[in-house]
């Protein structure tokens, strides 16, 4: 009779759970089908059936991930809402060039496989793809015992969209004169973090259970922990009601970093700080860290999480399409004759 040898098991690596967590997951990924999703969960890759309403489509794809925020979603144990964040990571990019999201796959790595974590994760990712009409149709789970701790994971997506080739947003169409609408982010979204996380934690010695700032009503933890706002559904509404010049998703590299990559070589974009309030999470950021205005313009959206450029003549319908979804649109610049640098003023 031989011995047993080595196993996957004994290695760190359960199969076991791995099917386990994907019975948990099915009525989740199913609840964001839509119709042009073909098969169900379980093949060696989705299936998605272009629409016909589609004259002559491009595809757009984006990946994106949640970065050391997982670190934080760790620390206090919430797995349920870092999937959203991921959702809008990928579809708020998608809509910047006009898309539709379409599908959507995700990735998790993580050091030791726990069903029920797994499924929180998912189910997180389930509701962003619900909020926005994008179809979870595929992803992968990898356990990485030895490379990650357990209860140590990363998230990761990839989100496929469709445009018609003559609708594309390019900013080709950004004019002198076009205003700029900011749309209000409450939280970092799922940028900074690793600044934030230094000056917070190591250079200040700041809690995760702590309150926020004197008087909160949230914990730190809470703050930090933010879902990012779901633009795509309000712009992609936009979009069919007014003629958008360029649209920019505030993430890393801040406005500056950002909006510059939506004008065209002829405009500037001038940006009025003073026209927004920049929530309170990211001046405690700045005075833990005595970090100089600067540097949190490079590295943080400060309080605007996507800008949209306009003719003057649009604004007023562009506001009211807005405001329907229920978020907080400000006028916050113009664009002016330049060669395609933005003005933080």
């Amino acid at each position: 009779m031989t011995e047993q040898g080595s196993t996957y098991e004994a290695a760190g690596v359960s199969i076991e759970a791995g099917e386990a967590a994907v019975q948990r997951i099915g009525a989740d990924v199913r609840s964001t089908f839509r119709p042009e999703v073909l098969g169900d969960i379980g093949g060696f890759g989705g299936l998605f059936a272009l629409s016909n309403r589609f004259r002559d489509p491009v595809l757009v794809s984006t990946t994106d991930g949640v970065g050391t925020k997982a670190m934080i979603a760790t620390q206090l144990g919430q797995f349920d809402t870092i999937g959203i964040d991921l959702v809008a990571m990928c579809v708020d990019d998608l809509v910047c060039q006009g898309a539709e999201p379409l599908f959507f796959l995700d990735y998790i790595s993580i050091g030791k496989l726990d069903p029920s974590h797994v499924a929180k994760l998912v189910g997180g990712v389930a509701e962003g793809c619900r909020q926005t009409g994008c179809a979870l149709i595929g992803g992968e789970m990898a356990e990485h015992p030895g490379a990650m701790k357990p209860g140590e994971f990363d998230l990761v997506g990839f989100a496929v969209g469709a445009v018609e080739r003559d609708s594309i947003i390019d900013g080709s169409l950004v004019m002198p004169g076009d205003v700029l609408i900011g749309l209000h982010s409450p939280g970092l979204r799922s940028n900074g973090y690793s600044l934030a996380r230094h000056v917070l934690f190591e250079v200040a010695g700041r809690k995760l259970g702590e309150p926020a700032w004197e008087g909160s009503e949230t914990t730190l933890g809470e703050e930090l922990l933010r879902p990012s706002v779901l633009y795509a559904p309000a712009i992609g509404e936009l979009i069919e009601a007014v003629e958008v010049h360029s649209i920019a998703h505030i993430t890393g590299g801040g406005i500056q970093g950002n909006l510059d990559r939506v004008l065209n070589s002829t405009t500037d974009a001038v940006v009025v700080r003073s026209s927004w309030e920049m929530p309170r999470i990211f001046a405690e950021i700045q005075k833990a860290g005595s970090i100089s205005d600067a540097e949190m313009a490079k590295v943080f959206n400060c309080g605007i999480g996507m800008i949209v450029a306009v003719s003057p003549d649009h604004l007023a319908e562009a506001l009211a399409v807005l405001e329907r979804h229920k978020h907080q649109p400000l006028v916050i610049g113009n664009v002016i004759e330049g060669n395609g640098a933005v003005h933080l003023n």
